[in-house]
């Protein structure tokens, strides 16, 4: 599973710029799934039939998505930096001399002009990207505006642990890959959906849950891991303690029932978790389960260390808690469970 998680963590994806990121994740589904489409929002949509397709099977959406954070261009000057604007959510102290790269291949460094007073430190009207270019037509030779870039960093492992950029979230992608990989056979009609523009509004899982219309939903992301020094303990999840079971974020209070069923499946299979409450941010649950009358909807979380960075760091524990959960999980007659 590292190689999995190298290669989708290292490939570019900004949202709204999933193409190469896509193609990717269709080569790994390959022969995994039923059907594989691709919405007009660029979700892609992989189906597992149920095993016995004569009755009407229970439908379940599992979504995670493939967009990472990133930068788009909005000027170009005399000199050839590129002013930029945000895509998703960007901490400005995290950024500065970190490379980013361009569709293209094209490489850049982020640096900031000198702040005259402390008001303007920090601010991304104060931050550019240094291509390498002399002047404004040699990097326009290369970039134009409205171009869009992300970090550029290699995935390490660190023992237990990796460190990459986009592991927001592509660790939920490599999870679901893993789980179709291992799930054989499943009394439920599944729906993995592979989705665009969360980072910026949760806008591929918004149209994927009306388009699947799902009678439950499960997303699978990060979560924030609250153990390093700077952090205070008083939030649950950490690095290493397993799958971490959604109760609450800024956009959602998981169904009692889904969080229910998770826990007595983690305890019944001895699979590590913990409990995930998060005080800002969401995922793509809090679309799902607002879709149409409403969806029952959980979340599996991965704790993450220095999430929205280019070194966003995770624990192997938490990631094979989080696959044999979910395999559990779709394994189960969860019509005969109650949904």
């Amino acid at each position: 599973m590292k190689d999995l998680i190298k290669r989708l963590t290292e490939t570019y994806g900004p949202s709204g710029n999933e193409d190469l990121i896509r193609e990717q994740i269709k080569k790994e589904i390959k022969g995994l799934a039923s059907e594989v489409k691709t919405d007009v929002l660029g979700n892609l949509i992989a189906v597992k039939k149920a095993k016995n397709s004569k009755l009407k099977a229970l439908k379940v959406m599992v979504a995670a998505h493939m967009d990472e954070i990133g930068f788009i261009v909005t000027h170009i000057d005399k000199q050839g930096f590129l002013r930029v604007s945000n895509i998703g959510g960007i901490y400005l102290h995290n950024v500065l001399a970190q490379r980013v790269i361009f569709a293209n291949g094209t490489v850049g460094t982020i640096n900031e002009e000198r702040a005259e007073t402390p008001s303007e430190a920090k601010r991304m009207d104060k931050l550019y990207i240094d291509i390498g270019a002399s002047t404004k037509r040699e990097a326009e030779a290369k970039v134009a505006v409205g171009d869009v870039a992300g970090f550029h960093r290699c995935c390490t492992f660190l023992g237990n642990r990796a460190i990459a950029k986009s592991m927001d979230d592509r660790i939920g992608c490599a999870i679901m890959i893993e789980v179709m990989k291992k799930l054989k056979s499943s009394s439920n009609e599944i729906y993995f959906v592979f989705t665009t523009q969360e980072e910026v509004g949760l806008r591929g899982a918004t149209t994927a849950a009306f388009g699947v219309s799902p009678d439950l939903g499960i997303a699978v992301d990060i979560t924030g891991a609250f153990d390093t020094p700077d952090e205070k303990p008083k939030l649950p999840s950490v690095l290493g303690g397993g799958a971490a079971i959604k109760v609450k974020d800024a956009g959602l209070l998981a169904h009692p029932a889904v969080k229910k069923l998770m826990i007595e499946t983690a305890r019944a299979n001895k699979i590590p978790y913990q409990l995930d409450i998060l005080e800002g941010g969401t995922t793509d649950g809090a679309a799902i389960y607002k879709t149409k009358s409403g969806i029952p909807t959980g979340v599996i979380s991965v704790p993450t260390r220095y999430a929205h960075s280019a070194s966003e760091m995770v624990d192997m524990v938490d990631v094979k808690a989080s696959v044999d959960l979910l395999v559990k999980l779709l394994s189960l007659n969860l019509q005969q469970k109650g949904f």
